[in-house]
């Protein structure tokens, strides 16, 4: 997340400082757990704590010191251990895992060398070390496991293990339920942010019809009264695959919500409490957003559609890097970095929202849409097809815009993720939209 123009000491200083602020919270996410924590499976949608932290000490002594250094493997024995395609998250706590303390001194020791890697990076030569790219994807595969890890965290029984102050309370938003977003092209994509990875590239113009957009994520209230409407028991609302899954699966209400009496609670993070009504709703599947948006009359949007409405900006005709300008992120734009454990009331962060009005379209909870996870014209995978190439196609939806888990390094408006239509222990929300009558 760097300047094209910015000098190679300046490069030089946010690469450290991203990769200083991967691992302190990388510690804080495997420390506050006693071994036994570590090294179990606390869900088998997700790795043991102890795998991701090897992993990511892996990865970068195979980008950092192999690819960029030319440096001999460390342990070229471990590699297969933490190879995510040859071992899947379930099978992970079967393999002859480094133990916890192990763990640690090999990310510690890769680290170490990485830093002597960096100090001496000329940051040109290859596109790999172009601009630093190699530090800043390595910075943000750390943070991305971070996230999952966190994930983790969620998902785990027992006591609470992470704490961290609630955002600040905001009035009750009362601003437009929706904004109109002009149609007309656009610049999808980015062809010129340094750290931006492969599935975001290249530029293209993309046409877009006029729509509207909700002003806010979808809220807690709201999904409360799909749920009191009988939304999970009207199959018109749904999807056939989704209506076998939620029915398959006994789906009424998002993960780890449950009623009691005539209040709905949920469990976060080793607390059970009140839903929040003016919260964001989270951890929802595709499924589930996309039978909300039917049954309010309206849809989920696309993909072009939510990065049109996060990054064009009329007055300049020209898409912005963030909803409220180029500027880096800071807590008063949005909610990311692991700063809460929650997301914020929505109608928070006005210094964040965009040209057009539209709010939270960064941090708080990653939001669906309707579409499928796709290359763009003239993509080319780099440096690795497993990073996107291998999940191209109609079997996985698109996610934007981050969640309070997200760090700012790998969270902008060009940003893309992606994962199965299934999927809820993510950090997920969405916001609907709606084709403008012509």
């Amino acid at each position: 997340m760097t300047d094209p123009a910015l000098d190679a000491e300046t490069l030089r200083e946010r690469a450290v400082a991203s990769l200083i602020t991967a691992r302190d919270r990388t510690t804080l996410l495997t420390s506050c757990v006693d071994e036994p924590e570590l090294t179990a499976q606390h869900s088998p949608l997700m790795s043991p704590l102890v795998w991701d932290l090897a992993h990511i000490g892996n990865q970068e002594e195979q980008w950092l010191l192999r690819a960029v250094a030319g440096h001999e493997a460390i342990r070229p024995e471990i590699d297969g251990l933490y190879d995510a395609f040859e071992h899947p998250r379930a099978e992970r706590p079967s393999l002859p895992l480094l133990p916890p303390d192990e763990a640690r001194r090999y990310a510690a020791d890769v680290r170490g060398r990485a830093l002597d890697v960096l100090e001496a990076a000329a940051f040109d030569g290859t596109r790999l070390t172009e601009a630093g790219f190699a530090f800043g994807m390595i910075a943000q595969h750390e943070q991305q496991h971070d996230e999952t890890m966190l994930i983790t965290h969620q998902l785990r029984r027992g006591p609470r293990a992470l704490t961290a102050p609630d955002p600040e309370p905001v009035p009750l938003f009362t601003g437009p339920s929706e904004v109109l977003v002009p149609g007309g092209p656009f610049t999808m994509g980015t062809s010129d942010e340094p750290w931006a990875l492969d599935n975001e590239r290249p530029a293209h113009r993309r046409e877009v019809a006029p729509f509207r957009i909700d002003t806010t994520p979808v809220t807690n209230a709201a999904y409360q009264a799909f749920i009191a409407d009988g939304g999970y028991d009207e199959p018109r609302w749904w999807t056939a695959e989704g209506w076998a899954h939620v029915r398959r699966n006994a789906i009424t209400a998002p993960l780890f919500w449950r009623r009691d009496g005539g209040q709905w609670l949920r469990r976060r993070f080793g607390v059970t409490e009140a839903v929040p009504p003016d919260e964001p709703v989270l951890h929802v599947c595709w499924y589930e957003a996309d039978a909300y948006a039917r049954w309010a009359g309206r849809r989920l949007p696309t993909e072009a559609e939510w990065e049109k409405a996060a990054r064009y900006d009329p007055a300049g005709d020209r898409s912005a890097r963030y909803p409220w300008g180029d500027a880096e992120p800071t807590p008063e734009h949005a909610n990311l970095g692991q700063r809460h454990l929650r997301p914020a009331p929505a109608g928070s962060y006005p210094a964040g929202e965009s040209p057009l009005g539209v709010r939270q379209l960064i941090g708080d909870v990653w939001e669906w849409t309707s579409s499928d996870f796709l290359p763009y014209p003239g993509f080319r995978a780099f440096p690795y097809k497993e990073y996107s190439e291998v999940f191209f196609g109609p079997g996985h939806k698109v996610l934007r815009g981050g969640s309070f888990a997200v760090d700012a390094v790998a969270c902008r408006g060009t940003f893309r993720n992606w994962d199965l239509p299934v999927r809820r222990q993510i950090f997920s929300g969405f916001r609907t939209a709606r084709s403008e009558e012509i």
